[in-house]
């Protein structure tokens, strides 16, 4: 697939508004009042924050955003409604006369933050009837809906949100907040950060239990999905029925991860709202985040830099690579529009005919991924003998090839498993092979709209009787 049409989608957003003010100068001297630095303040920056970042980071992708919440009617609020509309953010705020807009004023100094000052009472016992009806109106004209729930009040209503979205079939998102995720039952997908998720499931020691524990949570509240963004690890996709999908961090330098959870569930959103599958929506996401943490403060990524940065990942060197790593270079690749080509063997001499044979696989696509068994299924398949080269030789070989983009190994006798989890859009074997229905994982293909193909090896060339010559080569010698 292709970066999606963003464009041609939708989102609805609903939440907690709130305006994030800095106050930017410089600091040479201590007050002559209190032992505290004085700030020469030089700028003044006001930006959406809560709901307000998402539904930014929304419209910074070219996507369709009405963004309803609660705002005071006062400046700060006049303020927040100003730089969204700027950005073509539709805003249907609900005016409260005695309560303040939400706001966290920071003053920083050289980029360091001094002191956050917030003027916040938080939103208790609002009548909710508009912002239900206002939501329920903007149903029809919008693909998804983001719930962004910072705990401040405004999605006191969430369990009706979640039953009115999705009883007209609108995938419903959710930024969770709080150790109680009940009130999100029935939602299509949530997105904890890694702290969230632990204090709802308890402490999980490894990936196992993040899976086990994320699968638990993920049926006791009736999603569709459940992503648990991991910091420096990267994030985790579990979906019921379907393996988990574990995606390195793409962030190269990290300045400030403040609004990386905003962008990401942006990012998701858009994605899904314009047709893109959980698994590529996740994957987008993943590059959108590492891109906004090389960034001051709140910070939105555009179409264009997220499509660079796809092309970087779908650029991913080539050779030998991890499971994890073959997935997200092959899921970038697909985002880029690229034709994934996929072979397997043990290789464990290479000859004449695998070269031809695998530099006619690769002018079957665009990139070509070999799936190389390891030393001990080799074994249970060859013989006890066997392999002669171990697997890290046989890898480096097969990398060394120019038509070879990556190398992954896999332990099991069969490849079937991989391949039904890659899915790639050719999948080839050798000429020994006299029927496509003999190959492991042509169904698998075939099903997702693949292909499969035998390709024929140079005549006389095999492993089996290279090393049959050597071994009568020693006898006679």
């Amino acid at each position: 697939m292709k970066l999606p049409e963003f464009n041609q989608a939708a989102v609805l957003v609903v939440g907690d508004l709130m305006l994030d003010r800095n106050w930017q100068g410089d600091t040479s001297r201590i007050s002559p009042e209190a032992p505290v630095p004085v700030v020469h303040v030089k700028d003044v920056e006001d930006r959406p924050g809560g709901a307000g970042n998402v539904a930014l980071n929304i419209a910074a992708l070219e996507t369709r955003v009405s963004l309803l919440g609660y705002a005071g009617n006062d400046d700060a609020g006049h303020s927040l409604q100003g730089l969204l509309e700027q950005a073509n953010v539709n805003c249907q705020f609900e005016r409260l006369i005695n309560q303040p807009t939400i706001t966290k004023l920071r003053i920083l100094s050289r980029h360091q933050q001094l002191i956050r000052l917030d003027f916040e009472d938080g939103f208790h016992d609002l009548p909710v009837a508009k912002l239900i009806a206002d939501f329920d109106a903007g149903l029809a004209t919008h693909d998804v809906v983001v719930l962004s729930d910072y705990g401040k009040g405004t999605l006191a209503c969430a369990p009706e949100l979640i039953l009115a979205a999705k009883a007209v079939g609108k995938k419903v998102l959710i930024d969770p907040k709080g150790h109680d995720f009940s009130k999100y039952r029935g939602a299509t997908l949530i997105t904890p950060n890694w702290s969230e998720f632990q204090a709802v499931v308890g402490e999980c020691k490894n990936e196992l239990e993040l899976v086990q524990k994320g699968t638990e949570l993920l049926l006791d509240l009736e999603l569709e999905a459940l992503l648990v963004t991991r910091g420096e690890k990267g994030m985790s996709l579990l979906q019921p029925g379907q393996a988990p999908i574990h995606l390195p961090t793409q962030a190269q330098e990290v300045f400030d991860v403040t609004g990386a959870g905003d962008t990401v569930i942006s990012t998701l959103a858009a994605s899904l709202a314009a047709g893109a599958s959980f698994s590529d929506a996740t994957v987008l996401a993943n590059q959108a985040a590492g891109l906004v943490v090389a960034k001051l403060g709140t910070a939105t990524i555009s179409q264009q830099e997220l499509k660079a940065s796809l092309h970087t990942v779908g650029d991913m060197p080539r050779g030998v690579v991890s499971a994890e790593q073959l997935d997200l270079a092959i899921r970038a690749a697909r985002i880029n529009g690229e034709k994934i080509v996929l072979t397997n063997g043990c290789f464990d001499i290479l000859h004449p005919g695998h070269v031809r044979y695998l530099q006619q696989a690769k002018a079957l696509g665009d990139r070509l991924v070999i799936l190389v068994n390891d030393d001990a299924s080799v074994g249970r398949l060859k013989g006890p003998e066997r392999p002669i080269n171990d697997l890290a030789t046989r890898a480096e070989m097969l990398s060394a090839l120019a038509c070879v983009d990556w190398v992954c190994e896999f332990a099991e006798d069969s490849p079937r498993e991989h391949i039904c989890r890659i899915l790639p859009d050719v999948l080839v074997k050798g000429g020994d092979y006299q029927r496509i229905e003999d190959i492991e994982g042509h169904d698998c293909v075939a099903k997702a709209g693949g292909s499969t193909y035998v390709l024929d090896y140079v005549d006389g060339c095999s492993t089996t009787n290279l090393i049959k010559n050597i071994r009568d080569s020693e006898r006679e010698g």
